[in-house]
């Protein structure tokens, strides 16, 4: 179990009169996870995370990894430079890259900070081609660093210049058994999002620079979000404003022609392309078929940016003044507080305390358990600072623990708060556990992906 004392946890501390000057205009999320110590500003849009929310981010990278290994794909790490030449046959290098960073060695060599890995993915199978059929569906992803120079970083995590993305790229046969992957593909992303329980949208986007002939968003639904989407009430279509064109996007919907459309703005927290063979031909990434042809791996990319679906996710979740989080990336299950230091319950109080975390540790995992042990400060100061960082369950053994008939105090993120004893607190814990253990348990539904793809908002 963690002890708070213990843990790197810089809050930052405003003093009262202090006049804040350019200010600039931020989320939700950026003020909350900030000004609550999770993360740092580095230099202008890039940030520092502190011990909680690497931890939160840990865990979603956990969550992500589970669903892609579930469909058979297999992690890898791919070097963050990428040669530009690789870009140049791509032809990606001569389209607009002014987001992207490019560097060069002591040699003269040119290189991207990638934003992206088709190019290094698919040079590295061209470099093994032809491979078997036999091997293929071939699904590699990895999970590390992504590079862009924002124009304008804004709120925090949501739009940064360095972020944490999951990158998976997809090799098939043909352009039939790609279409296959790439529903299994959104079957899991859409049982992904259902795990971590906040609302979204999957709608129809462009290509745009990555390119290929399908393409998918999936979104959370905030007023800071930057993408315009326009839903139809009547059918559930949903799409990207930038795949309607602009003279009937507030007029009719292109699939039922209905006139109920809404516009509503959305952060994209995941993005599903099929690439067919845009990477492969240039790059030359070849297979042979049965008949010893060879012919070229037929592509997809999927992407999720990690560190932006954290904070996208607390964007939606929480309040303007405490933390909220999805019940399976909360940094810990639960918060026990102590007695006081001094106080004249504190030596029955803590006996319960100590009898209540023995008993805790068969039903939680431990590392999941945070100790609040500044008994220097009050029960109701700890409170607060619980209460603000989310933790799902706060389970408070002061004064009432002392009484002939102890009792717990158990303060939850939906507001209730109830006194039981611990036996009864202990059996709520174990309920909040099983409730996780079913949401690591939901499965993909590919009949419900391929409907998805009509996504609605409701």
């Amino acid at each position: 179990m963690e002890r708070l004392s213990r843990l790197f946890w810089p809050v930052l501390v405003t003093p009262k009169n202090a006049v804040i000057k350019n200010v600039e205009a931020i989320s939700r999320s950026q003020k909350l996870l900030t000004e609550l110590g999770l993360v740092r500003p580095g230099y202008n849009g890039t940030y520092q995370l502190m011990p909680l929310a690497q931890r939160v981010l840990d865990k979603c990278a956990d969550l992500v990894r589970r669903q892609m290994r579930s469909v058979g794909a297999q992690q890898i790490t791919l070097p963050i430079l990428t040669p530009s030449e690789l870009w140049k046959k791509s032809g990606r290098l001569d389209g607009d890259i002014t987001e992207f960073y490019l560097l060069n060695d002591r040699h003269g060599k040119q290189f991207l900070l990638s934003p992206t890995h088709e190019e290094a993915v698919t040079a590295m199978l061209a470099s093994i081609a032809p491979i078997s059929y036999k091997q293929l569906p071939l699904r590699l992803f990895q999970i590390g660093p992504k590079f862009r120079d924002e124009l304008k970083p804004r709120f925090g995590l949501i739009r940064a210049k360095e972020f944490v993305m999951k990158d998976l790229y997809t090799f098939d046969r043909d352009a039939a058994t790609a279409l296959q992957t790439y529903e299994q593909m959104n079957a899991a992303y859409n049982a992904l999002f259902q795990q971590l329980q906040v609302p979204f949208v999957k709608v129809e986007a462009a290509t745009g620079m990555m390119g290929g002939s399908v393409s998918h968003e999936y979104h959370y639904l905030a007023a800071t979000g930057e993408d315009q989407l326009i839903t139809c009430d009547s059918c559930g279509y949903a799409a990207n404003i930038e795949t309607i064109n602009e003279a009937d996007s507030d007029k009719h919907c292109p699939r039922c022609k209905s006139t109920k459309l809404r516009s509503v703005t959305g952060i994209e927290v995941g993005h599903t392309f099929v690439l067919n063979d845009k990477y492969s031909k240039p790059l030359k990434a070849t297979f042979l078929q049965e008949h010893g042809k060879p012919e070229n791996l037929v592509m997809g990319c999927y992407g999720i940016g990690i560190s932006r679906l954290v904070a996208a996710a607390v964007e939606v979740l929480a309040t303007e003044t405490e933390l909220r989080w999805p019940t399976l990336l909360a940094p810990f299950d639960v918060c026990i507080i102590g007695a006081k230091q001094g106080s004249k319950e504190e030596k029955l109080a803590n006996s319960v305390e100590l009898e209540f975390c023995n008993a805790l540790s068969g039903i939680c995992n431990e590392d999941d358990v945070l100790i609040d042990d500044r008994s220097n400060l009050t029960i109701g100061k700890r409170l607060l600072d619980a209460k603000r960082m989310g933790y799902p369950i706060v389970a408070v053994i002061g004064s009432k623990a002392a009484q002939p008939i102890p009792k717990v105090e158990l303060h939850l993120t939906t507001g209730d708060t109830m006194e039981v004893e611990p036996s009864e607190a202990l059996a709520l814990i174990a309920k909040h556990i099983s409730h996780k253990r079913a949401l690591y348990s939901i499965k993909q539904d590919i009949s419900a992906s391929a409907k998805s793809s009509k996504a609605s908002i409701g």
